[in-house]
């Protein structure tokens, strides 16, 4: 052990598990009082978290490299400082470093293969290189070296994350992977088991994703609200994953730009991209070379080479972007009946209509993906063993009979109009998430209590579209949500009377609501504070009383987003939402201007300065009754309180719910009122 006696400065640099950090901080006192300081270094996440062994460690993740960093790094290694960078180089220059990401090894081995090519057209030389990296590079000794420390990490998974893994070599280069998409598809090759009973297979493959996460390995892309919804492979590591992919026949890519990726033997999965039948270069697949196929995957145009779905036979994902059913004429969707072991289908393009009845001999079909519009035949009442069905961008009403789907967890985007539906609901024991739309009004009391049925519900999003909102109060006083529910939406034409009167205690998961009440006030704060997971927070009320937001509670909180009648409705008290990144406010300007008239002229007094980690505001004008100058006036005078914040706001955005007119005069009057269910 190292005395404690002495003060030293020690990095430990890339530390691969966490027992190996275990073991080398023995070495360490704790109770060294010399202002000694211990870096580390880790690609993997949860490693530098047991690193802070106080409240006072942090960890610092690294970021890409800024453009303007990436830059310097990549001119410095290549052009020296007497010369700089001829002028010619510029556009070549963007489009490489765009494919290193921002990474340093990648932007340094590039630039060591630019320094050391002596060739007579170097200009052209670089355009070949960044047509080429990733392909054909693996013989350049920098390359090499690059791929081999890529490579650590690859070697270093258990067996069944490398299986993942070289999974994402089916999708083309900068591709959003849908996080969702993606562990569906893990779980219809049978890459994700279960050990425990309790445990769904979509909750362990989470856990698949956030491991390579952790490990870096994948980059988490993030939606508004901060939560992870997608991701994408670094370029780098694609190579690697591909050039992993061919070698041990895993997958195998057809392209319009290398053509087909030959195979030796059986080929297990086909990914077809960016090709058309008429571009010459790449012929459609034959049936004998894709029989035993268990995923193909199709990014549009490239569906123009798919065969007939009659030439699969032991097909299990099967996933045709920008398929068009009034132009592929020559894929017949009756023939969906002979892919007998399918399990996941998404035709994720458009103009699907009816689905053919034959759908309901897919006996083994776990994931349902279809475009808006599609209308599902009664035979889908057969598929006994669906886990998720999806319709992109629309709504469906299920046919009677649905309640037999008794292994459902995901249904999104089912509308209600009959009693049967909402009945049948309460049978569906497994079901985790339910986005329906009502089209009746007089269903609410059936559904309240087929949700009660509902035990590991975790996401419930409602919304209505009748003729008159629909209340949900006996949601809010006769439902007990369980532990298990993380996230509470309504969206327009739904309402309750107050806040439901759920113990915060019981819900230790919820971490987003969006809710709509016709009364709120200080008091309901109490409840929402008192969530002990809430990040995201949605409060809509026509009646909101004044809220103080003291240092009490909220100790999660992300971000909010509130409706208000006028600025000192709201206020943000010193130690208030310590961790709020950002806030949104709908304000209106007739209240802002009588309670300035009444403040010296000072138009904002939200106390948004007390918000120690704010960094973004988002404020909606509703400007009815006030003039043009004045509603100028109000955006400057709030502009100029924002700016005033002592921490660093990177994005302010200020707009009126109805835009001002470029040739509106100042003393011109906007005078219609909003309907509060714009709002939503």
């Amino acid at each position: 052990m190292i005395s404690k006696w002495y003060r030293y400065l020690i990095v430990i640099d890339d530390i691969w598990d966490e027992k190996l950090w275990t073991t080398i901080k023995r070495a360490f006192s704790k109770a060294n009082g010399y202002g000694s300081r211990l870096i580390t270094t880790t690609r993997i996440v949860s490693v530098s978290k047991l690193c802070c062994s106080s409240t006072n460690d942090s960890v610092y993740q690294m970021k890409p490299l800024s453009d303007d960093d990436s830059k310097r790094l990549f001119h410095k290694r290549i052009f020296s400082q007497e010369s700089g960078r001829p002028h010619e180089f510029e556009d070549v220059c963007k489009g490489i470093l765009k494919k290193c990401g921002g990474v340093p090894l990648a932007i340094i081995t590039i630039a060591s293969i630019l320094a050391s090519d002596e060739r007579a057209n170097p200009l052209n030389e670089w355009h070949v290189l960044l047509e080429s990296i990733g392909r054909g590079l693996n013989e350049d000794p920098s390359v090499e070296e690059m791929m081999r420390i890529l490579s650590f990490s690859y070697y270093d998974l258990p067996s069944h994350l490398k299986t993942c893994l070289l999974y994402l070599s089916l999708f083309p280069e900068d591709s959003r992977i849908m996080k969702d998409q993606l562990i569906w598809m893990w779980i219809a090759e049978s890459f994700v088991q279960c050990e425990k009973a309790e445990t769904s297979l979509f909750e362990v493959g989470e856990t698949y994703f956030n491991e390579l996460v952790n490990k870096s390995l994948i980059q988490p892309v993030y939606n508004i609200y901060g939560c992870v919804y997608a991701c994408r492979v670094h370029d780098s590591v694609l190579d690697l994953i591909c050039s992993l992919a061919s070698e041990e026949n895993f997958v195998t890519i057809v392209s319009g730009t290398s053509g087909t990726m030959s195979s030796e033997g059986i080929v297990r999965r086909w990914s077809l991209q960016n090709a058309r039948k008429e571009d010459g270069q790449t012929r459609p697949l034959r049936s004998e070379s894709i029989g035993q196929a268990r995923s193909i995957v199709t990014f549009a145009p490239a569906i123009d080479l798919m065969p007939t779905f009659s030439s699969f036979v032991v097909l299990h994902v099967l996933d045709l972007d920008g398929y068009d059913g009034t132009k592929e004429d020559h894929l017949n969707l009756q023939e969906f009946g002979s892919l007998l072991h399918l399990r996941y289908l998404c035709l994720s393009g458009r103009r699907l209509g009816d689905l053919p009845e034959e759908i309901g001999k897919l006996q083994f079909l776990q994931v349902l993906n279809l475009p808006r519009g599609t209308r599902l035949p009664s035979t889908v009442i057969k598929l006994t063993g669906l886990l998720c069905l999806w319709i992109n961008g629309g709504r469906f009403e299920p046919p009677d009979g649905f309640g037999n789907l008794r292994s459902m967890e995901v249904l999104s985007k089912i509308k209600a109009g009959s009693v049967s539906i909402v009945q049948e609901l309460g049978s569906m024991h497994s079901l985790r998430e339910l986005n329906i739309q009502f089209v009746s009004s007089g269903l609410v009391e059936s559904f309240v209590k087929s949700l009660g049925k509902v035990q590991k519900i975790q996401r419930v999003e409602i919304s209505a579209k009748c003729e008159r909102e629909v209340s949900m109060d006996l949601l809010g006083e006769h439902w007990a949500p369980p532990a298990s529910l993380r996230e509470f939406i309504m969206l327009k034409g739904i309402r309750l009377s107050r806040l439901p009167a759920w113990n915060p205690y019981h819900l230790p998961q919820l971490s987003k609501l969006k809710i709509s009440a016709g009364d709120v006030g200080q008091e309901d704060l109490g409840f929402l504070g008192g969530l002990p997971a809430l990040r995201i927070l949605w409060l809509l009320s026509d009646n909101q009383r004044p809220l103080l937001f003291s240092a009490e509670g909220f100790r999660c909180l992300k971000t909010i987003s509130l409706v208000s009648k006028s600025p000192s409705q709201i206020l943000f008290k010193p130690g208030a939402l310590p961790k709020a990144e950002q806030v949104t406010v709908f304000i209106s300007l007739r209240a802002a201007k009588e309670e300035a008239a009444g403040n010296c002229g000072d138009w904002f007094e939200l106390g948004i300065e007390n918000l120690p980690s704010l960094r973004a505001v988002v404020v909606i004008f509703f400007r009815s009754g006030v003039t043009v100058g004045e509603a100028r006036l109000a955006k400057g005078a709030l502009e100029n309180a924002i700016l005033a914040h002592p921490g660093s706001i990177r994005s302010i955005h200020i707009r009126f719910h109805k835009s001002i007119p470029e040739d509106a005069r100042a003393e011109d009057v906007y005078t219609n009122d909003v309907d509060s269910s714009d709002r939503r």
